[in-house]
């Protein structure tokens, strides 16, 4: 009886951990996409700190997936906009589309994450 307590108490800290890692995350997309709404990205770098700490204590359970898709997400997404960051320098549209792209496409990731977390669901590899 004490295992299962274990692993129900190991769930549900994951589990917190990632809504509060896919909260910080939600934050800086949404300020990435709303005008006017410009969050730091130190919430992003925070929330990526913690996905790289506590991966390891989900190996092995459903919610490692997440600890994936929103390291993932977070590669990608600052791979995309140093690839497309020249786009600004040589015109203002192209870039503004990009980085407009990337950022609707990562708020995407976060709200089809945060869905699945919420449901107790694994995202796909």
């Amino acid at each position: 009886m004490n295992q299962t307590l274990d692993v129900n108490e190991r769930d549900g800290t994951l589990k917190s951990i990632g809504h509060v890692s896919y909260l910080l995350h939600l934050i800086v997309a949404l300020g990435a996409v709303l005008p006017g709404m410009q969050a730091s990205v130190a919430l992003l770098v925070v929330a990526f700190v913690i996905d790289l700490v506590k991966r390891d204590e989900a190996a092995g359970t459903w919610q490692a997936s997440h600890f994936s898709w929103r390291i993932r997400s977070v590669l990608w997404a600052a791979g995309l906009y140093l690839v497309t960051a020249p786009l600004w320098l040589l015109f203002l549209l192209p870039g503004w589309i990009a980085w407009g792209l990337i950022s609707i496409w990562f708020l995407y990731r976060i709200v089809r994450g945060w869905s699945s977390l919420n449901a107790n669901q694994p995202m796909p590899d």
